[in-house]
């Protein structure tokens, strides 16, 4: 592997971590201002539509097999947990809370992943060595540390390094759901969808796997997955918010937010992660992400004075160690690719559940090897 590409690899995670933070932030603001969640979801998906179209069908034309009904139902089911439900419920646990405690609890995907591939069996563990026992203890070290996290503040251990917010995102006029971050019912709430909407994504992971086998074409199979989401968080938000101005879009930061979301999330992140994986695999991916944390914790620190608490910081210690304790186990796994044609036949006891670390919802893909 050329030392140029190594070092490609390095500054693509770094920039998808600073994405990835940015978008949490972005959102944040934007749903203060009045922005619907499920608005932005819809107008996310239908820009990632937009820009993925023309590559999927000119890029894939050989290789995307024909859809069979089952295919589209799992495609289906696959969209509605990894974006529909795992987005809005996100977007609702942010809404409670600040892109610092997202960005915190997303680290738990790989234990909740972890658990589930083990109770269907996708999922081989040797509690005899080393790192067995370190998938087994890092999953529980993680999930712990999210339930401290959630249910245990405590008292303050660091002030904010500004007295006020430069930009203020708790506006006391829209009600409960955004009052004080720090008011023990939002951050208990907002914890609890987030780690909700966590659940659902690593649930879609599994389904992933599935799909990604009978229908190996990641790009067409993004592209189906936006329209799935576009069209129930479109029947959604017709249900659930029927002020047309919702809809309206002006030059805002309501606006730079849909496009940073369609733009940024769900075309260059899906990208720099997919060609990541093909040069450095998923377990390269998984360590870039504490940066996230980093980033959004020191940024809302400073522009949004927000402070720290002793209980979440224990449980972010407690979290990233037993996420990189599972990555650490996971180091020695060897997934085996399931061809399609000739090998359509293999069972699900062949294979390995890629444990996926990145919380975008319209990453997909295909490893043959091993993964914001």
């Amino acid at each position: 592997m050329g030392s140029k590409k190594i070092w490609a690899s390095y500054v693509a995670m770094v920039v998808v971590q600073f994405a990835n933070g940015g978008s949490n932030i972005l959102i944040k603001i934007a749903l203060n201002k009045g922005l619907s969640h499920l608005v932005l979801i819809v107008y996310r998906h239908l820009i990632a539509l937009l820009l993925f179209g023309p590559l999927a069908y000119f890029l894939e034309r050989k290789q995307r097999p024909s859809l069979s009904l089952s295919t589209m139902i799992k495609i289906f089911f696959l969209s509605s947990l990894g974006t529909t439900i795992n987005l809005n419920v996100y977007y609702l646990g942010l809404d409670y809370t600040s892109p610092t405690v997202a960005s915190f609890l997303s680290n738990v995907n790989p234990g909740f992943t972890f658990v589930m591939a083990l109770l269907l069996r996708l999922e081989k563990v040797e509690i005899e060595s080393a790192k067995g026992r370190a998938k087994v203890c890092g999953t529980l070290i993680c999930i712990g540390g999210a339930l401290v996290f959630t249910f245990w503040k405590g008292e303050y251990l660091f002030k904010g390094f500004t007295r006020s917010p430069l930009i203020d995102i708790h506006d006391e006029s829209r009600g409960s759901i955004h009052g004080s971050m720090h008011h023990k019912e939002n951050w208990i709430k907002g914890s609890l969808l987030i780690l909700t909407s966590n659940i659902a994504w690593s649930a879609s992971l599994i389904l992933q796997k599935l799909v990604s086998n009978v229908f190996p074409a990641p790009l067409s199979l993004n592209i189906l997955i936006c329209f799935f989401a576009s069209l129930q968080s479109s029947v959604l938000a017709l249900i659930l918010d029927r002020e047309s101005t919702s809809w309206r879009l002006e030059w805002d930061v309501q606006l730079l937010t849909i496009v940073y979301c369609g733009v940024v999330n769900s075309t260059l992140v899906y990208y720099l992660q997919t060609w990541c994986i093909s040069v450095k695999g998923p377990l390269f991916v998984a360590m870039f992400s504490p940066l996230q944390l980093v980033i959004v914790g020191i940024f809302s620190t400073i522009v949004f004075a927000e402070q720290l608490h002793l209980g979440g910081l224990i449980g972010a210690i407690l979290i990233v160690a037993g996420l990189y304790s599972v990555v650490w186990g996971k180091s020695s796994d060897s997934p085996l690719q399931m061809k399609v044609g000739n090998d359509d036949k293999n069972t699900l006891d062949h294979q390995t559940l890629e444990i996926n670390m990145a919380n975008q919802p319209l990453s997909i893909s295909t490893n043959s090897s091993e993964k914001s």
